[in-house]
């Protein structure tokens, strides 16, 4: 049964006819497939071009050969193929660009210890905490607890300017 026989049966419903031009022409249009690009999914190309043909055989024009035909629509589903591939590749980069990876760790919050206050009787005088000007002096503070010696020298710097010598308890120099 030659091409024309077969397109002419399988019009008429003749399926079998169908079947012999899916086996005569199915290596070749897998092949085709295969060198467009469609790679492991060359058999799913063939199988949608066959199907395709079989929907539009009726405006096949009998007067041209069949396969040409044929690996016309192997050939744009191959393009279709590579075509929705991109799209999804694409989307998938986009995707992954604003997703966080998922195993990506998340910045922790630091977490501060809350400590309660000590009791009244444990709690220490606090000096005054400003200065002539009226600023917080929190460096000052810190040296006359005698935490570090340039602080205590800019404490005692200050007790003089905020006390001068001859002007009551606390003067001037106090130490060496």
């Amino acid at each position: 049964m030659d091409d024309d026989e077969a397109i002419a049966r399988s019009l008429k419903g003749d399926l079998a006819a169908y079947e012999a031009l899916v086996a005569r022409y199915s290596t070749l249009a897998h092949r085709t497939a295969a060198m467009l690009g469609a790679g492991d999914e060359a058999e799913d190309v063939v199988q949608e071009a066959f199907v395709k043909a079989f929907r539009h055989l009726a405006s096949f024009r009998r007067d041209a050969p069949f396969k040409p035909w044929l690996l016309r629509i192997v050939t744009n589903e191959t393009h279709n193929l590579t075509r929705s591939r991109g799209r999804r590749t694409d989307l998938a980069l986009r995707l992954s660009a604003t997703a966080p990876h998922p195993r990506a760790r998340r910045p922790r919050r630091r977490r501060r210890r809350h400590r309660p206050p000590l009791p009244a009787a444990r709690r220490r005088p606090r000096p005054a905490r400003t200065g002539t000007s009226g600023r917080r002096l929190p460096v000052l503070l810190t040296a006359e607890r005698g935490r570090d010696r340039a602080g205590a020298r800019l404490a005692r710097r200050h007790r003089q300017v905020q006390h001068p010598p001859g002007a009551g308890p606390a003067e001037g120099g106090g130490g060496r």
